[in-house]
């Protein structure tokens, strides 16, 4: 994964990198990390956010292309786990537990779009 440094120059908000260091999402630049696919392909990706599901923690990846954009909004789902300290990636094994992380992912889409509705429906009242 990338360098991320938890102070004031924060590159990403806590939401999308699970840290408990207090930054906003208002930054340009986000965290992120290179995978390489099974075909051996290297792909650099945007960490959207690590969530729970079933009693286990899954990351959302953002695949970017060479202009560190996403054009058809493809996400990759990954368990996420840390070893001494590290983060570490898993391929999900089986449909059901896929299903499971991709309904927990769905879910906190939709409670953030929910969130913001309120926010800007807050924001037009004052």
């Amino acid at each position: 994964m990338s360098e991320h440094n938890h102070d004031e120059n924060c590159s990403c908000g806590c939401d999308c990198c699970g840290s408990d260091c207090g930054s906003d999402c208002g930054h340009e630049e986000e965290a992120t990390v290179t995978l390489t696919l099974d075909d051996g392909t290297v792909v650099e990706c945007a960490i959207l956010t690590i969530f729970p599901a079933a009693d286990k923690e899954y990351i959302a990846l953002l695949p970017l292309d060479e202009k560190g954009e996403n054009e058809d909004g493809e996400v990759f789902l990954y368990r996420f786990t840390e070893k001494d300290g590290q983060p570490e990636l898993s391929n999900i094994d089986s449909d059901e537990e896929y299903e499971i992380a991709a309904d927990a992912f769905d879910e906190l889409l939709d409670s953030q779009e929910y969130d913001e509705l309120v926010d800007a429906e807050e924001d037009e009242e004052n």
